[in-house]
Parts: structure tokens; sequence; C-alpha cells
């Protein structure tokens, strides 16, 4: 089986963006889901925004990627999130 190539380089900070509705708690799921993925991760390397009405939340978790593997692994759980409208 051939080797996907991938740009690159492990270890490396990796930000991963998710977007939902602001009165659905989908940031506790998500938080969950990525400290499934990255045990180490540590809240300061999360950050917010709010859409210009309120409606909807963006957070942004930058992560320590350690393989293609897990970066595909994280956004397959993310993308299956019902309360996830987007994931970048």
């Amino acid at each position: 089986m051939q080797e996907r190539q991938t740009l690159l380089e492990f270890p490396c900070d990796f930000p991963i963006k998710v977007m939902g509705r602001s009165d659905s708690g989908f940031e506790v799921r998500a938080l969950e889901i990525v400290r499934r993925h990255v045990p180490d991760f540590q809240n300061e390397s999360m950050s917010s925004a709010a859409s210009r009405q309120g409606n909807y939340l963006s957070y942004t978790f930058v992560i320590r990627a350690t393989s293609r593997e897990q970066l595909d692994a994280l956004y397959r759980e993310l993308s299956s999130c019902d309360e996830l409208l987007l994931v970048l």
C-alpha cells in the first residue's frame, strides 16, 4: 500500500476551527472530542469569536499534531458531531 504524502512535518502546531449555534453548547462537545485525540490539550490554546449578531460561535483549537492519522481521526469525529455546523 502506498503512503499518502503530506506537506506537514510532524509534530507541528495545527489550528482547527469549529462553528456552531451559540445556544447549542457545542463548544463543550467539541472540546471533549479534541481532548480525546490530544490528551495534553491546554485551554490556553483555544480562542473563540462570535458572529456579528451573536447567533453563531467559532472556536479555534491549536493542537500539537503528532501524525496525519491523528488529524484524520480528529476531523472525522468532529465532522460527525451533529452539534457542529462546520469544521475547518
